[in-house]
């Protein structure tokens, strides 16, 4: 048993090895806001958070799928007419999504110090729906809050190495509607660090 353990073993190192496959951990900050096509609702940023695994497969040219839970949404306020009256009044909208990003990118420089572009698409599974809206905002915007439960988008952005540690910047677009009656879409601004362990 231990004999055919450490065959698998150098088996997965020697893999590792050839085709420059590397694994580690994130995690990170977030500033998100959904776009509306309303004009009487304004968005403003909202901050969360990032969490989970990559991995790195490559040297210059490399593939990078990742997998992480994240919190994203928007801080909005609401204008609408309540007794003859204009009122306006704030509510928020927290989503917490399981992330998948498929990136493809290009690294520059030297084993200890390494600068990296990338981008790619990316698949988000809402895995809880959290709003703080009045009944008065639901009654004057109907199905705002009807959000979907997955969406498509994209990131893009840049990072550096320094040994076993990485920083990215990235923003991430949405291509698909996560609300369509209200055109909106998820638009984040990433700050992570990472660790590689492998």
């Amino acid at each position: 048993m231990k004999k055919y353990f450490f065959t698998v073993l150098v088996a997965a190192l020697s893999f590792s090895a050839k085709a420059q496959f590397s694994l580690g951990v994130k995690g990170g900050v977030n500033f998100s806001h959904l776009s509306v096509n309303n004009g009487q609702i304004n968005a403003s940023e909202l901050p969360g958070y990032q969490i989970g695994l990559w991995t790195r497969i490559g040297k210059g040219f490399y593939v990078q799928p990742e997998v992480y839970l994240g919190s994203s949404g928007s801080n909005f306020n609401f204008q609408y007419n309540h007794s003859n009256q204009t009122v306006t009044e704030s509510g928020k909208v927290r989503f917490t999504t399981l992330n998948v990003p498929l990136l493809l990118g290009q690294s520059f420089g030297l084993s200890k110090l390494n600068f990296r572009l990338m981008a790619g698409p990316m698949y988000s599974y809402v895995l809880n729906n959290d709003q703080n809206l009045s009944q008065n905002i639901k009654n004057a915007y109907q199905d705002f809050g009807n959000y979907r439960n997955s969406t498509l988008g994209y990131q893009a952005g840049a990072g550096i190495d320094i040994l076993n540690f990485s920083v990215d910047l990235r923003y991430e677009g949405g291509l698909t509607e996560i609300n369509p009656a209200y055109g909106q879409r998820q638009n984040v601004w990433h700050l992570s660090l990472g660790y590689k362990f492998l």
